[in-house]
């Protein structure tokens, strides 16, 4: 848990940590553009948050179990989605405005970028 998956980069430990981080600021984020016109996000230092202490010390089953609960909201939200509704947008810092549909597909590209970096990571060990 404590390997990097690259030199210089993240440990395992920090990178699961991370996806519950991202993924929990993105459910918030769906749902203030469902509930607001166009919100205004706010960014946050994800190198420093995966400096903070619990990114070090926390099991990892703690953010997989958060990860789990919070995917089974998510999704449930997803569901109940209409088309109107994945064309709202929110106003993103870095790239503007973005509609949730494009979002949700950043989301799962994101999931599935880091566990290939930790199933790349387990290859190259032998496990």
């Amino acid at each position: 848990m404590d390997s990097c998956y690259r030199e210089d980069g993240w440990t395992v430990r920090q990178l699961i940590h991370h996806m519950f981080d991202s993924h929990a600021n993105a459910y918030i984020r769906f749902r203030l553009a469902l509930t607001e016109h166009e919100p205004k996000i706010t960014a946050y230092n994800e190198a420093a948050w995966a400096e903070l202490e619990d990114s070090f010390s926390v099991p990892v089953s703690v953010s997989l179990d958060l990860l789990d609960g919070l995917h089974v909201r998510w999704v449930a939200t997803l569901r109940s989605m209409s088309s109107e509704d994945f064309a709202r947008n929110l106003d993103h810092p870095e790239i503007g405005l973005v509609d949730l549909d494009t979002m949700l597909q950043l989301y799962a590209w994101h999931g599935l970028h880091h566990v290939a970096h930790i199933t790349s990571l387990k290859e190259r060990m032998g496990s």
